[in-house]
């Protein structure tokens, strides 16, 4: 009993007085997060509370630390838009579940770190573009459809609904200036639903866009054909949601360690988001990660155990099965509020700050992926381009540093002292470096200051070596790191290099004085 406690971090040191009241303020504040992202995506209300339970449940139990906070976050679920009204809700079922495979295998694999490559200009322009994305969505809410056909709102029901939008707004904002013990956006969120009610105020709601009713989440296996032609259409949404999702978790992870001074398992976050989206998949969830704003929340109410996050889950789950009719009676307008703000929140302003002090190219790619974002609704698009242009851009500049200097010693041998790794986009300058015809007999080649990185490095200097033979002359190898000889070496198979070893020194102690 007591190493089942221990793997789920319980402990007596537990205050269960602020676990409990963390747990349900968090649930409080990811209800309308949850609703309000499904319905941003297009996706029936309920699977967002789904997402919320089954996320939020299955990584408070297995997640990577005590503290962390998951569910239907639109970090993830705004990666979905796109396939949602090309395929269908079937298709992203199926991704979210792909997602979740893709997910365990990287935790399996203790590949967590390589999450953190994406780089922070891509992080930049996919948060912005996300959040221009949830802001223009939401005026998706003040369209109505007449005659089958859909029109702006006007007249009373217009400024009915800019009206409430704009308490909410100001509620969200002024209310932690009185006190912070209770969430401004749940707040807001009853106080617009206090007023509709006690007005008698004729807006949308909830319960107009789709039923929040249901039961226990139901198994499913999502309907799909299981051919190759739709695993590619899944498969790079499934990508992008899994590396999204685990960014989001690892910097939440690193965001709680501070706080809290302890460490998390990155590996084992990965693990438990994966096994979170693959149920998730299978029982009618739009999937999910850690989200930073409730997990800030649950800890500044004082937890810092798992069981808060269990109380949260289970909370909801109680909401589906018994609350609906409170739900379903929310006006959209509220939670328009909310997301405005949300939206607000979302951007990095300090993007503008640091603009002027960012080099050329990360401003450029920046943008590029904000824009992609906001004209394609893409996002799995829009960080694969960014990373990509990042990616080129840093081997082009990585490229322009390969250096060689050279002096020709008392003996006649000519030195090459080569600066600056040596890959597939240094070699065309590395190779320019040399002028084999008028080299002496006798050539040395120092790596001293370099490092030997791929196949087309290891090319490279077969063909100087085959340059220098065929002019009749030698070519010696120094300063070759190991990693760059095990290189060298597996290539024998395939071409022919000259190594010069170096000799191996050994450290000389106060019991062995060297003679």
């Amino acid at each position: 009993m007591k190493q089942i406690l221990n793997l789920f971090d319980f402990s007596q040191k537990i205050n269960y007085k602020n676990e409990v009241l963390a747990g349900l303020t968090v649930a409080m504040t990811m209800i309308p997060e949850s609703l309000s992202f499904a319905i941003l995506a297009g996706l029936p209300p309920l699977t967002g509370l789904y997402a919320a339970f089954i996320a939020g449940f299955i990584t408070a139990i297995f997640g990577g630390r005590p503290g962390m906070i998951s569910g239907g976050a639109g970090a993830t679920v705004v990666v979905l838009i796109a396939l949602m009204r090309s395929n269908g809700i079937e298709y992203v079922f199926a991704a979210v579940a792909l997602a979740g495979i893709i997910q365990v295998l990287i935790g399996l694999f203790k590949f967590g770190k390589f999450i953190r490559l994406v780089p922070q200009p891509v992080m930049y322009g996919f948060v912005n573009g996300l959040a221009i994305i949830i802001f223009m969505s939401q005026l998706e809410q003040f369209k109505t459809i007449v005659h089958g056909s859909t029109e702006w709102l006007s007249g009373n029901a217009l400024w009915t609904m800019l009206g409430l939008v704009a308490l909410t707004i100001a509620v969200v904002l002024v209310f932690p200036k009185i006190t912070k013990a209770i969430p401004a956006s749940l707040v807001a969120i009853i106080a617009v639903f206090a007023v509709v009610v006690f007005f008698n105020i004729d807006t949308r709601t909830v319960a107009d866009i789709a039923s929040v009713e249901g039961g226990f989440p139901p198994f499913h296996i999502p309907q799909i054909p299981f051919t190759l032609e739709a695993l590619q259409v899944i498969a790079p949404y499934s990508l992008i949601v899994a590396a999204v999702g685990l960014t989001e978790g690892l910097l939440t992870l690193n965001l709680v360690d501070e706080i809290t001074g302890t460490r998390g398992n990155s590996d084992r976050e990965c693990l438990a988001q994966g096994g979170s989206n693959i149920a998730n998949g299978f029982f009618y969830g739009m999937g999910g990660c850690p989200m930073i704003a409730q997990t800030l929340v649950n800890l500044s109410a004082g937890s810092r155990a798992r069981l808060s996050g269990i109380i949260a889950a289970m909370t909801i789950l109680i909401i589906i099965l018994f609350g609906s009719p409170v739900i379903g009676k929310l006006p959209m307008a509220a939670l328009v509020g909310v997301m405005i703000m949300v939206a607000i929140g979302t951007f990095e302003w300090a993007s503008f700050r640091i603009i002027n002090k960012m080099p050329r190219h990360d401003i450029f790619v920046g943008i590029l992926v904000a824009v992609v974002t906001i004209l394609l609704h893409n996002l799995a698009l829009a960080v694969l381009i960014g990373v990509i242009i990042s990616a080129l851009v840093f081997a082009w500049e990585s490229a322009r540093r390969i250096r060689a200097r050279t002096y020709i010693d008392l003996n006649g041998i000519k030195h090459y002292e080569i600066y600056g790794p040596l890959f597939f986009g240094s070699t065309l300058n590395f190779i320019e470096k040399f002028d084999v015809a008028n080299d002496p007999q006798n050539v040395v080649i120092d790596f001293k200051e370099s490092r030997i990185t791929d196949m087309s490095a290891i090319e490279a200097l077969n063909n100087i070596t085959k340059k220098y033979a065929t002019a009749g002359k030698t070519v010696e190898l120094r300063h070759l790191s190991q990693d760059c000889r095990v290189l060298l070496r597996n290539a024998e198979a395939v071409i022919s290099v000259n190594i010069q070893e170096d000799p191996h020194y050994i450290v000389a102690t106060e019991d062995e004085v060297p003679i």
